[in-house]
Order: C-alpha cells, then sequence, then structure tokens
C-alpha cells in the first residue's frame, strides 16, 4: 500500500515545477498519494489531475527576498503540511523557508527529503554566498538528501553524509507536460535533419552565450553555404548584430513549437561555462537526438563521447565550433546511429530513476 507523500515547491519556478510534476508523477504510478504545497502562482499544467494541489502562498521567488520574511505566511504553510498527515516530505526546489521548515518537521517527526540542485551557485547568481549558507543548513537539516549526478553524491559522502541518505540518478524529466516522459519512451522519433543545432531555454550567463556565438562565427567564416547554423530558442538579450546563420526565438517557447524545434534540429547545444547538471540532453535523447555539451559541472556524465554525442571543454569556441561543424556534415544515417543510441540511453535513465525513486520512497 502506498503512503501520503507531500512535495513542497514555493516557487513559481517553471523548470522547478516541470521537475517535481515528474516525479509526482511516478509517486503515483507507484501507488502514493499525492500532494503539492506550492504556491499559487504555479504552472498548474504541468501536473496530472490526480496530484492534490495545496496554495497556502502566492510567492513570486525562490523566497530570497522580502518574501522571506513573512512569519503569518510560515505558519499557514506549516499547519497545511502537518494537516495532510504526510509519511514523507520532499522538498524539490530552493526556498530561504526550507531549512527551518526541515528542522520544524524533524522535530514533529516527519521523514524528510531536500533535492539539492545546485551545489555551487552559478556564475553571477543573485544571493551567491547565501545560498552556499542555506545548502550548508539544508545538508544538515534534511534525513535524506537527493543530487542529479554522482559526482555531487561523492562530494556529499566526502563531507560526512551517510551513503544511506544520500541518493543520486540523472536528471530524466522534458520541458513538456505531465506524463509526457513516459510517453517519449515507447513512442517512436518523429525527427528530420535539418542543418542547425539548438539552444533551447533562457539566455543566461552561465550558459556560455557568448562561447556559442564565437563558435557559431567560425562556423559561418569557414562554410560555403548559406543556411542556418544555430537557433536560439528563448528568452534574453543578445548583441544587435548576430553572426550569419544564427536566429534568435526571443519568445516563450510552448510545448508545441519546443517539440517542433527539438524534432527538426541536428543536435541540441549546451555551452555552459558554468553547470550544475541539466535535464535537456535527456529530453534530446529521448526525441534521438545527438547532444553536444561544454564539461562543465555533471553535462558530460550523462554523454558518452562519439556515441551519444560530443563532450568540448568550457569556454572553448575554436573546440565547439568544430563539434557544431562534425554535426552538420555528418550524414541523416550517422546521426540517426546517435540519436537511437542515445534514446536506449534515455530510456536507460527512466528506469533507473523509477526504480531508485521506489526504494527512496520505501525506505
Amino acid at each position: 500500500m502506498g503512503s501520503i507523500l507531500v512535495y513542497v515547491l514555493l516557487s513559481p519556478t517553471f523548470g522547478m515545477h516541470q521537475y517535481t510534476a515528474d516525479l509526482a508523477h511516478q509517486a503515483l504510478m507507484l501507488g502514493h498519494e499525492v500532494h503539492v504545497v506550492t504556491t499559487s502562482r504555479l504552472p498548474r499544467d504541468r501536473y496530472m489531475a490526480q496530484v492534490q494541489i495545496h496554495t497556502p502562498v502566492a510567492h513570486c521567488s525562490t523566497g530570497f527576498t522580502g518574501e522571506g520574511a513573512r512569519p503569518l505566511e510560515l505558519g499557514r504553510l506549516w499547519r497545511c503540511i502537518k494537516g495532510l498527515r504526510p509519511d514523507r516530505v520532499h522538498f524539490t526546489g530552493a526556498h530561504l523557508w526550507n531549512p527551518l521548515l526541515l528542522a520544524m518537521l524533524r522535530q514533529a517527526g516527519y521523514a524528510t527529503i531536500h533535492t539539492l540542485h545546485d551545489l555551487d551557485p552559478h556564475i553571477a547568481a543573485p544571493h551567491g554566498r547565501l545560498i552556499r549558507l542555506w545548502n550548508w543548513f539544508v545538508i544538515a537539516a534534511a534525513h535524506q538528501l537527493l543530487v542529479h549526478a554522482e559526482r555531487y553524491q561523492q562530494r556529499l559522502l566526502r563531507h560526512g553524509r551517510s551513503a544511506a541518505c544520500v541518493h543520486a540518478w540523472p536528471l530524466s524529466h522534458t520541458f513538456l507536460g505531465a506524463g509526457a516522459a513516459t510517453q517519449l519512451c515507447t513512442a517512436a522519433p518523429n525527427r528530420t535533419w535539418e542543418p542547425w543545432v539548438l539552444f533551447f531555454g533562457r539566455l543566461e550567463v552561465y550558459k556560455g552565450i557568448n562561447v556559442l556565438l564565437a563558435a557559431a562565427k567560425a562556423v559561418a567564416e569557414n562554410s560555403i553555404e548559406s543556411f542556418p547554423s544555430l537557433v536560439l530558442a528563448g528568452r534574453g538579450v543578445l548583441p544587435d548584430r548576430l553572426p550569419p546563420g544564427v536566429i534568435h526565438l526571443d519568445r516563450h517557447i510552448d510545448d508545441a513549437l519546443g517539440c517542433n524545434l527539438f524534432q527538426r534540429c541536428r543536435a541540441l547545444v549546451l555551452p555552459y561555462t558554468s553547470a550544475t547538471q541539466s535535464a535537456l540532453p535527456a529530453t534530446a535523447y529521448a526525441f534521438g537526438k545527438p547532444v553536444i555539451v561544454a564539461d562543465s559541472g555533471a553535462l558530460a556524465e550523462v554523454v558518452i563521447p562519439g556515441k551519444t554525442g560530443w563532450v568540448v571543454p568550457p569556454n572553448d569556441a575554436p573546440a565547439l565550433a568544430v563539434a557544431i561543424d562534425a554535426v552538420r556534415v555528418a550524414t541523416p544515417s550517422t546521426l540517426a546511429g546517435i540519436g537511437e543510441a542515445g534514446r536506449q540511453k534515455f530510456k536507460k535513465l527512466r528506469q533507473v530513476q523509477a526504480e531508485k525513486l521506489a526504494a527512496l520512497y520505501a525506505g
């Protein structure tokens, strides 16, 4: 018989809700009663109807702002969680209140789990020093910790956490709505091989956008073709003059457009200069597409060089340009073979997550 599982995510951040919705869907498949305690600003359509949503707060941020200084809301949140009588409480995203709530739940005898997404704050991240201190309190207060890279699991073990309390597996959810990752495991890939690589997501400094643009410029200078070489799909500010062959879709990318872009591109590129991990390589694999990643954070942990994609040094525009060129000149049959290897890896990632999640919620 399943248990009562409560997820706590007080931020409206879309990516964190994608992550939480994927866990919630798998927990439902395991037979648990699933609740999400969150902000009323959540993207509700990410969750399946069977997930019970509770919104005792209306937060607009991660709480590392003035929202973190509202004790009356904290009391309301605490009563909401307790009223659900959970067997386990899983915090899936950052918020200033999490360490205090973890301590309160521990004192009251509730089992707690906390996902740590970023042990190292990104370059230029606001509140970087506070986040490091916040991480330390979370690590000390949670019964169980979940990270999504082997290197971060090893770091926590070196810092004294028990192997029985630190869990790790790679991210394998997608940008699509609830249940889509499971569906993509069984659906045959619908794909073409247009002559451009795809960058997907918000354009942030830590994602190496300047390196990517320099690489795209080098590709354009060495090519006699006029086809596009790079599509940047996501909101953000770029220079007024882009290199030839670069297209920027500066808009919200909905599910339909996202699927269309992944189906048409030759490969996904993640040139990040500062990273922890990302679900995007698994997403590319789900669509049967190769990936190009910079060896930053744990990105390279989910790429098999030469088999599922390419790994290049971070901040190395010439090496990135060589990888993009390799993708552009590869035959569709070669890319299809790499993409199929990625699809098999995606299926394995989903299987591993399902098995480890079942063990985590049963332990």
